[in-house]
């Protein structure tokens, strides 16, 4: 058996690893997770992956969780260009300077975002006061904000001059609140040109195939009860 990955596109984290992999030429066998079915929750795919997260990775025998570590692994694996992850040591630290970061910053606020505007009021039915979503929008303006002052500078991309792993995890963290309806880019001409050369870089039907799913996410209609009730006790762990 060759390289699977276990995906749900409108997962951030499986759009990064999406996206590597197609821009890369890496050959895979896509095996989807829906997770808002709550196929990720079943005994299954516990077999997989007993954390009941994706992305995951089957490389034969190997098994492999976490999106940065999968990211990583592919990168190595198949020799992909060095502008990816650098071979130069500072290069490189840049890259794992935002990778440390992300998780408890952008990733957590874009997460946030998303469930608050849109997925807990519509796809499951549960309020949000306009307190709570001020405060989570304010808190996504001020990660913003960082991510421009301290990590995008003046440069074209967040590690250098080449796109790398830094700026593909950012920009499918980022298509989170896009897909939610909030106004990323509008006041940002810094970050919005950002976007631009990522799109770029990456092929822009490459980023549109891998983003439609969270585009749309704002037409869904309400889940059913049984969905609802199997998907809460995660969602609740998701945004604490």
């Amino acid at each position: 058996m060759g390289l699977e990955l276990y995906l749900d596109l409108l997962s951030q984290p499986c759009r990064a690893v999406y996206i590597f992999a197609k821009k890369n030429g890496i050959p895979f066998e896509l095996r989807t997770v829906e997770l808002l079915r709550g196929q990720h929750l079943s005994d299954a795919f516990a077999q997989v992956n007993p954390l009941k997260k994706v992305p995951a990775l089957k490389d034969g025998d190997f098994t492999l969780t976490e999106s940065v570590a999968i990211l990583l692994y592919l990168a190595r694996k198949y020799e992909a260009p060095d502008h990816w992850y650098p071979q130069d040591l500072q290069g490189r630290a840049r890259v794992d300077e935002y990778l440390a970061w992300q998780h408890t910053a952008l990733r957590r606020n874009c997460l946030r975002a998303l469930w608050h505007k849109v997925m807990l009021p519509v796809f499951l039915g549960e309020p949000v006061s306009p307190q709570m979503l001020a405060a989570t929008l304010a808190e996504l303006d001020e990660t913003l904000q960082l991510l421009e002052n301290k990590f995008l500078q003046n440069k074209a991309f967040l590690a250098g001059p080449q796109i790398s792993l830094a700026d593909l995890v950012a920009i499918t963290e980022l298509m989170h609140p896009v897909g939610a309806g909030c106004q990323v880019f509008e006041s940002r001409p810094k970050l919005a040109a950002w976007r631009q050369r990522v799109e770029a870089a990456v092929g822009e039907d490459l980023f549109q195939e891998a983003n439609a799913d969270i585009l749309k996410l704002k037409d869904l209609p309400p889940a059913d009860p049984v969905t609802k009730e199997k998907l809460r006790p995660s969602v609740q762990a998701l945004l604490q």
